[in-house]
């Protein structure tokens, strides 16, 4: 039986890799293992050690804290954030975002926000 916390592990490590349009074979690579142990961690189906998990968080350039994000007491927050994700067209734009130079962000940035006060 999955337990929520390695569901809520799992879906934080897909939602990453795809942030950053990683496969889920380069990502494999990247830890030394087979792509389908990187099926079972982002389904829940197999619980991430300590030391796969550090593996996995310098692979994906996060702090292991990302991974336990939107938790509360064992149990996972139905947040904004998994529904957004979960969108690809969400997606798109943050890639697309992150593809530019970090002052074209900001102006970026700051058009969106004036936009969505104004709306």
């Amino acid at each position: 039986m999955k337990h929520e916390v390695d569901v809520h592990v799992g879906t934080r490590i897909r939602h990453r890799r795809w942030l950053i349009g990683m496969t889920q074979q380069q990502l494999a690579d990247q830890v030394g293992i087979k792509f389908q142990q990187i099926q079972k961690y982002e389904t829940g189906a197999n619980r991430v050690s300590a030391s796969r998990l550090w593996d996995i968080a310098r692979a994906l350039d996060v702090p292991i804290s990302f991974f336990f994000e939107g938790l509360a007491d064992g149990r996972a927050d139905a947040g904004v954030d998994d529904d957004i994700l979960a969108n690809k067209e969400a997606l798109q734009l943050i890639r697309a975002y992150y593809a530019m130079p970090e002052a074209q962000r900001r102006q970026i940035f700051e058009l969106a926000r004036v936009l969505s006060h104004a709306a």
